[in-house]
């Protein structure tokens, strides 16, 4: 069953829409939380016209699981500072306010505690994971290192890592996450200026690079990643529809 609702995020200060997903039946249910959640369900929701087509996976999937989408701010520039979890202080998000903490501070203390009294949850961490694209890929890949005691798995699809990656990696030098972890991180060939071979895995861009040092990390500290280069595919909902048979069992099956 697929809902929508209003939830008052105080650490923001924001009220910001909810797009769930309840499976029928009495569960309990592990728990996905997603990024930009206007974007998963339906195309008349999705910010360029094009949603995930979630529900229709989830419709056809064998594992039932709730989903929590969690749409952004949509006035300036509230998107790039709700998903920025550490200051740049170079790249094009040089002088963004960093809100992501914030963010996070309201998904971990408010939302899910809202969620798990609400809903037939599973709330343990080992079933409890997170999801973004882009900005929200960054935040995924956030939530997963700096609260790997809440979230055991994230899904990375094409996150824009740039200015923010050194700070990741400090974090997740100094605090490793632990050994059942699981993190999926994506790119498609032909995303801007990702790489110059978009035929093919290009292994000396920076996408590759990036989502390739974070996922050693893990590997490092006992858990799992995959990363998953998309030839032909472009930084779009409809390239990140196709990922989803491949991120969802890698994360909740393998």
């Amino acid at each position: 069953m697929l809902m929508k609702q209003d939830f008052i995020f105080s650490s923001l200060g924001k009220q910001r829409p909810l797009h769930l997903w309840i499976p029928e039946g009495e569960g309990p249910f592990p728990v996905m939380y997603f990024f930009d959640g206007h974007n998963l369900f339906l195309n008349e929701d999705a910010t360029y016209g094009k949603s995930w087509g979630l529900k229709e996976y989830l419709q056809g999937w064998n594992k039932e699981m709730i989903i929590v989408g969690i749409e952004c701010g949509h006035e300036g520039n509230e998107r790039l500072s709700e998903y920025l979890p550490y200051e740049c202080s170079h790249g094009w998000l040089r002088g963004t306010a960093a809100l992501g903490e914030k963010t996070m501070q309201g998904i971990v203390y408010e939302l899910k505690p809202y969620i798990d009294a609400r809903f037939p949850t599973m709330p343990f961490r080992e079933c409890t994971g997170i999801a973004g694209s882009s900005m929200g890929g960054i935040m995924a890949a956030y939530a997963l290192v700096h609260y790997n005691q809440i979230f055991s798995k994230a899904a990375c699809l094409s996150p824009a890592l740039g200015g923010t990656v050194q700070k990741l990696w400090k974090e997740m030098n100094e605090n490793p996450v632990s050994a059942d972890t699981r993190i999926y991180l994506s790119w498609g060939t032909l995303e801007g200026k990702v790489s110059d071979h978009p035929e093919r895995e290009d292994r000396s861009s920076w996408m590759y690079k990036s989502c390739k040092a974070t996922a050693t990390k893990v590997e490092k500290a006992g858990g799992a990643a995959r990363c998953y280069c998309q030839i032909g595919g472009h930084h779009c909902e409809a390239d990140w529809e196709k990922q989803i048979p491949i991120f969802m069992p890698f994360l909740w099956q393998s």
